[in-house]
């Protein structure tokens, strides 16, 4: 899917300031409602990025990364109610580097500057 066409541009200042108040979050100081209200935002802007064209035909690496986005996504790996606190963190953190990482990606590939 490109964003442009559906008229659903990326807006990289504002994922790029959402990836950077998550991994701003630190365990000891931050609740798991603060943790879960980040969660379908994160999750959403990174398969947003999995649905764009990165360059994976051409690189083995982007391809790597985009395995890993789609388990990450894959709602049987989400966090739960059960999952604990520190676990919910840690896959948080996860999604934030990987949405930074391919916003990155995408970045380069349209142009626009880098977040």
């Amino acid at each position: 899917m490109d964003a442009e066409a559906d008229g659903s541009a990326f807006d990289v200042a504002v994922i790029s300031s959402q990836t950077d108040a998550v991994l701003g979050l630190r365990m000891g100081t931050t609740t798991r409602a603060t943790m879960d209200r980040h969660l379908p935002k994160m999750a959403g802007e990174l398969n947003r990025l999995l649905g764009e064209d990165l360059g994976a035909e051409d690189d083995s690496e982007v391809r790597e990364l985009i395995r890993e986005g789609i388990s990450l996504i894959d709602l049987t790996n989400r966090p739960t109610v059960e999952t604990p606190t520190f676990g919910t963190f840690m896959y948080l953190r996860d999604v934030a580097l990987l949405t930074r990482r391919l916003l990155w990606i995408y970045s380069q590939r349209n142009g626009l500057d880098a977040p």
